[in-house]
């Protein structure tokens, strides 16, 4: 199952997509003769109720009351998350292509939720950074309430997977010697372009993930690089936060990015279009702007 939000006229809802098809939450709605929560969080935080989206949706003969992906603009699936949690040098490649060794516990920033931004929309290039570099990731979505989770139980708090980019300002990041603030502007956590149920996408420890900075690809590995997995990951955060439901864990970007590649880095320039794609998941693709003297 597909969960997406979207934009229909003036109208900003959530549904469901399969193939090209949106089924809007009114259709959902009169199809099951239940209400639904207004907001995609309560939707993905009540496990029955999914289920039973799930089990239904494909039996749904609503087709005359349906939209399709072209009528409708894609949003930020999660619009304001509690937290979103990042980790940091989880691919040995990617600590590799540093000379550095993959962190035997999980090192970890947070974003603030001012930087989401939807699948399609522009990433803003800041007039105060210099470097400005991309981070495919695959990020997990919690549906409901953990707190110190076994690794062997967190399956039962995950809803699903999205496509995430830890967009970075590298002569920040690395002058503050801490990654925060250089991760944290507007704009810079580009996601989508819908969450994927648990159930729907498949090995999520096996999963190919690319990065294309105008066609062309940057990073090109699969999330069986990841030196801690998702069981670990989020068992861990549990340990330390409540994680809540819709609540981001993007669980770091394999080798590829931008500053490491020699002998020059290539960093981001306006105009450019990144494209970070994860299979069974979906594509995000965001064009790099110029900040304007208003913003």
């Amino acid at each position: 199952m597909k969960v997406a939000r979207f934009q229909f006229g003036s109208t900003i809802d959530y549904g469901i997509v399969e193939d090209e098809r949106v089924i809007p939450r009114e259709v959902l709605e009169k199809a099951l003769r239940r209400d639904l929560p207004e907001e995609i969080v309560g939707f993905i935080s009540d496990p029955s109720l999914t289920s039973l989206v799930e089990e239904e949706t494909p039996l749904l003969d609503a087709s005359k009351q349906l939209l399709t992906l072209n009528d409708v603009k894609l949003l930020a699936p999660i619009q304001n998350p509690p937290k979103i949690i990042c980790l940091g040098l989880n691919y040995a490649d990617h600590a590799a292509e540093q000379n550095l060794q993959p962190p035997q516990e999980p090192v970890i920033f947070l974003k603030p939720r001012t930087a989401i931004s939807g699948p399609y929309d522009d990433i803003v290039y800041p007039s105060i950074v210099k470097e400005l570099d991309y981070e495919g990731e695959l990020a997990v979505v919690i549906g409901t309430k953990a707190k110190r989770v076994e690794p062997d139980k967190v399956m039962e708090h995950v809803f699903g997977f999205t496509v995430f980019n830890d967009v970075s300002a590298r002569d920040i990041q690395f002058r503050d010697r801490q990654w925060t603030r250089g991760k944290s502007f507007d704009t810079f956590a580009p996601i989508g372009p819908w969450v994927v149920s648990k159930s729907q996408v498949g090995d999520y420890n096996n999963l190919k993930i690319t990065t294309r900075v105008n066609g062309e690809v940057r990073q090109n590995s699969t999330t069986s690089l990841m030196y801690l997995k998702v069981p670990e990951i989020v068992s861990s955060m549990s340990q330390v936060m409540t994680l809540e439901p819709g609540d981001i864990i993007a669980t770091g970007t394999p080798s590829g990015v931008g500053f490491a590649i020699k002998p020059k880095p290539k960093f981001l320039s306006v105009g450019e279009v990144v494209e970070v794609e994860i299979q069974n998941i979906g594509a995000i693709r965001n064009r790099v702007v110029a900040e304007s003297s208003s913003s």
